[in-house]
């Protein structure tokens, strides 16, 4: 019988749609490769049987009686997903963020495995960039990996494994399909109701209920008795995104968290909380003392059956303090905001993530998407994302990556995101937006930039 997508994963797919892609992307800089772009194509190929789940495909089950299955690709072609791009010599960032951009906004093909990789050359100084696209449903876990993971190699020195002889099985039939979820509803009598429920359509009330399953629901749904404050980060979706990023220091944040107290993380909250306070100054939007914005912000979180630290993700809610003009005060306010988390004993130490997964951003990130899919867009405004990363350089094909920046998708009903990234002494902030009701996220991401300098110049 073949491996069933769970309920919450098949959610996914049911909700998505052309203005709310759920694929999560990422933004690795390298410096110039030897061998160009061939090498780290031969590479990726070389790598695929790390990840099995990558050559496979959604089947979905006649009259949906029941979740669809993961099936191996007969027709699957390494070159389809794996594609080459450029912009023009020299390429400046503004460039390659356009092409981002567009890559972002387009759908996966739902009759192909659910990932893309685009291997953009012509940037400054020879440098390439390698582009991911994952859909969450391919990640249900830290047990899995991301096509960006198996990329990178703690040495320079990167070994290629053999190519393998692998023959894809033959995709169940229509008959197969029907009769394995017969089985299924007579050993799960449940699972006949909730299929039934989708199959009419009523995908919402599925998507809700199966929602229960993250950790921290019922937190958040008492923090958001009130719907979440309106403004420009709530609107509809269009088809298009612009994608921009920032970058800070990590030594200025960790300066500032020495100086004021509170966590790495406080002390980006309260960046971000700054920056949002300028953008929506210079938009010309009321910003009153009470004025507040709501981020989800999704906690690695370990239970107490657990012994892996980072076994799931927990969503918690967390009001900006954006009228707040004291930036002192509004770190303050974080801090207490988010000690409930570190407080609980339930959140998961970064070197304890690190440890545990390598390189543990891609994979959190899409769990973070994850567990904002399941909750109300009416709870919150944006989702923020923040992943560690390590500390030491990482190489794929022998090149260093310079910079990695996270892109998380939009939930319908918010037209902004934030991810962010620590590696190798830098925190890096991609900003994902729609493209018609943000079209300055460039703004945004120079205001983060500043709003760090600032912070740092006065403490020290």
């Amino acid at each position: 019988m073949a491996e069933r997508l769970t309920t919450l994963d098949a959610s996914f797919l049911y909700l998505e749609d052309a203005g709310a892609p759920m694929h999560v992307a990422g933004v690795l800089v390298l410096e110039p490769v030897q061998g160009g772009l061939d090498a780290l194509a031969e590479l990726l190929e070389a790598r695929l049987p790390l990840v099995p789940r990558y050559r496979q495909r959604i089947v979905p089950v006649p009259g949906r009686l029941a979740n669809p299955v993961w099936a191996d690709d007969p027709d699957f072609d390494v070159a389809y997903h794996v594609r080459r791009s450029a912009v023009p010599r020299p390429g400046t960032r503004a460039q390659l963020l356009d092409l981002v951009s567009r890559v972002t906004s387009r759908p996966l093909d739902r009759d192909r495995p659910l990932w893309e990789v685009y291997l953009v050359e012509g940037l400054e100084e020879g440098r390439v960039a390698v582009v991911t696209k994952t859909h969450p449903a391919l990640v249900d876990g830290l047990g899995a990996v991301d096509i960006a993971q198996v990329l990178l190699d703690t040495t320079p020195e990167a070994s290629v494994p053999a190519a393998d002889s692998w023959v894809p099985r033959r995709l169940p039939g229509r008959v197969g399909l029907v009769r394995d979820a017969l089985v299924e509803s007579v050993q799960r009598p449940t699972a006949v109701l909730e299929n039934a429920r989708a199959a009419v359509g009523d995908l919402r009330s599925t998507a809700a209920r199966v929602a229960g399953v993250a950790e921290g629901l019922a937190r958040a749904a008492r923090s958001a008795i009130l719907a979440a404050p309106h403004g420009p980060l709530g609107r509809t979706l269009g088809t298009q995104r612009r994608v921009a990023v920032a970058r800070a220091d990590l030594e200025d944040l960790k300066a500032i968290r020495k100086a004021h107290g509170g966590t790495v993380n406080d002390v980006l909250l309260t960046v971000l909380t700054g920056a949002l306070r300028d953008w929506l100054l210079s938009r010309g939007e009321p910003v009153l003392g009470s004025t507040a914005v709501r981020a989800l912000v999704p906690v690695s979180v370990q239970g107490e059956e657990q012994r892996a630290p980072g076994g799931s993700v927990a969503a918690y809610l967390v009001d900006l303090p954006v009228g707040e003009p004291n930036p002192w005060v509004r770190l303050a306010r974080l801090s207490y905001a988010m000690r409930g988390v570190t407080d609980s004993g339930r959140s998961v130490r970064a070197d304890a993530l690190i440890a545990l997964t390598g390189f543990a951003p891609p994979t959190l990130h899409a769990l973070g998407a994850r567990a904002a899919r399941g909750l109300s867009r009416r709870m919150f405004n944006l989702v923020v994302t923040n992943v560690p990363g390590p500390q030491q350089p990482l190489y794929a094909a022998g090149s260093r990556m310079l910079e990695v920046f996270p892109v998380v998708p939009l939930v319908g009903g918010q037209a902004l995101s934030v991810g962010m990234t620590s590696y190798d002494g830098s925190v890096y902030v991609g900003l994902n937006a729609d493209r018609d009701g943000v079209g300055d996220v460039d703004v945004l991401a120079d205001l983060v930039e500043q709003e760090v300098a600032a912070l740092a110049e006065s403490v020290r």
